[in-house]
C-alpha cells in the first residue's frame, strides 16, 4: 500500500487567517435602531425641529425684556416688529414671550399625559395579557366599559369636581386615556407569551412578576415608544380642544389653546394673534407623527439588516 506523507497536501480555500472573523463590527439592536433612524431624513428633520421648538420653550421668554403677563395698553393689538417679534394681544401682552409660555405648558401636559398613560396602560395590558383566561375577560370588559364614556363628559365633570387648571386637564385626558395603550401592549404579550424563551423561563421556575418585567416588556418597548410619540401629539391636541372651548387652562396662565382661543374673535382685524399658536401647535404634532413613523420603522427587527 502506497504511503502518503504531509507534504503532499496542501489546504486550499483558506489562506485568510482572518476568515472566520466577522465581516463588521457587532452592534446591539439600540444601536442598530440609532443608525437606522439616522438614515430615515424626514425623522431626523423632525427630530431637529422638536429640540429646536423645546429649546425656545425653555429660553424664549427670557429672550424679550416682556413679561408674558404683563400688559401694556400704549401697544394694544400691535403688529409683529422688531419691539414685539410676534406682536401683541388685546390688552398689550407680548406674544412672543406668551407662545414660548403657552408652549412649556402644552409640551408639558402632553409629555405628562403620554408618561401616565404608557404607564397605566402598560402594567394594565401586561397583567391582562400574560394571565388570560377569566382575567384577561374581566379586565378587557373594563376597558371596553372605560373606552364607551364619552371624553367631553369626563373633563366636564372632572372640572366641576377639582376646578379648572394642568392638574385637571391632565386627570380628564389620563382617566380613559390609556385604554388604547392597554390593548395594543395586550395584543404584544398574547403574541410573545406563547415564544419558545418563555416557555424555558416558566420551566426554570421564573415567577409571573419576573417573566413580564424581564422578558416580555423588554421586548414590546419599541411598540410602546413609537405609541408614546403618538400620544403626545394627541395630548397637545386635545389640551389646545379644550382649552379653545373654555375647559382647560384660563388666564392669565397661557398655553397654545388658549392663545388660538383668544385670538379667534379678533381672527379679520389681527390674523397674527391665531397664526403664531397654531403654526406651533401644527409642528409641533407634524414633527412627533413624523418622528414616530420613523421609529416605527427603526425599532422593527424585522427590517434589521
Amino acid at each position: 500500500m502506497a504511503e502518503f506523507n504531509k507534504g503532499q497536501f496542501r489546504i486550499i480555500g483558506c489562506e485568510n487567517a482572518d476568515s472566520e472573523e466577522t465581516s463588521r463590527t457587532v452592534i446591539s439592536y439600540w444601536q442598530d435602531a440609532w443608525r437606522r433612524l439616522k438614515q430615515n431624513k424626514i425623522a431626523m428633520l423632525s427630530l431637529i425641529l422638536l429640540i429646536l421648538i423645546c429649546t425656545m420653550c425653555i429660553i424664549g421668554p427670557y429672550l424679550t425684556p416682556y413679561k408674558f403677563m404683563a400688559n401694556d395698553s400704549s401697544t394694544i393689538n400691535q403688529a409683529p416688529s422688531a419691539k414685539h417679534f410676534f406682536g401683541t394681544d388685546d390688552i398689550g401682552r407680548d406674544l412672543f414671550a406668551r407662545v414660548w409660555e403657552g408652549g412649556r405648558v402644552s409640551i408639558m401636559i402632553g409629555m405628562l399625559g403620554a408618561l401616565i398613560d404608557a404607564t397605566v396602560g402598560v402594567l394594565y395590558g401586561g397583567i391582562s395579557g400574560y394571565f388570560g383566561g377569566i382575567v384577561d375577560d374581566i379586565m378587557m370588559r373594563i376597558v371596553e366599559i372605560l373606552s364607551s364614556i364619552p371624553y367631553l363628559i369626563v373633563v366636564i365633570l372632572i372640572s366641576l369636581m377639582i376646578g379648572k387648571g394642568i392638574g385637571s386637564l391632565v386627570l380628564a385626558m389620563t382617566i380613559t386615556g390609556w385604554v388604547g395603550m392597554a390593548r395594543l401592549v395586550r395584543g404584544q404579550m398574547l403574541q410573545i407569551k406563547e415564544q419558545e424563551y418563555i416557555l424555558a423561563a416558566q420551566a426554570l421556575g421564573a415567577n409571573s412578576a419576573r417573566i413580564i418585567t424581564k422578558h416580555l416588556l423588554p421586548n414590546t418597548i419599541g411598540i410602546i415608544i413609537v405609541a408614546i410619540t403618538f400620544d403626545i401629539p394627541s395630548f397637545i391636541f386635545g389640551e389646545a380642544f379644550l382649552s379653545f372651548i373654555g375647559l382647560g387652562i384660563q388666564s392669565p396662565g397661557t398655553s397654545w389653546g388658549a392663545l388660538a382661543a383668544s385670538a379667534q374673535q379678533y381672527l379679520m382685524f389681527y390674523p397674527y394673534q391665531l397664526f403664531f399658536p397654531s403654526l406651533f401647535i401644527s409642528l409641533t404634532m407634524l414633527s412627533f407623527n413624523l418622528l414616530g413613523d420613523g421609529l416605527r420603522d427603526a425599532l422593527d427587527p424585522r427590517l434589521r439588516q
